[in-house]
């Protein structure tokens, strides 16, 4: 099942308060990027992210879950009603994160 635009626009809009968040449609889901680096997708109308140490601490008891078939475990972020919450998980999470390559 793919993601609906309607999602992706409700996270893009609990994330508003984040500078620089991008996203890319893949295969009818979205990569979400902070400050150009990948931190997390809409899979499945799910908002997952990646399973950084930041992340595993402000979310001890989320569930992991795959996006798809053949991918490593991403953190269900359960809270999506809570934009200081994604706001601070996402600044916590982007030190952890590794920079994108170039191609």
């Amino acid at each position: 099942m793919a993601s609906s635009k309607d999602y992706l626009e409700f996270i893009l809009e609990q994330l508003s308060g984040l500078d620089d968040i991008t996203h890319r449609s893949m295969m009818g889901e979205y990569i979400l990027y902070y400050r150009g680096k990948v931190f997390g997708g809409i899979y499945d109308d799910r908002f997952l992210v990646k399973p950084t140490k930041s992340a595993k601490a402000m979310m001890p008891d989320a569930d992991m879950e795959l996006p798809y078939e053949g991918a490593k475990e991403m953190i269900l972020v359960d809270g999506v009603d809570n934009r200081e919450f994604l706001r601070e998980l996402v600044e916590a999470m982007y030190e952890d994160l590794p920079t994108t390559k170039k191609k």
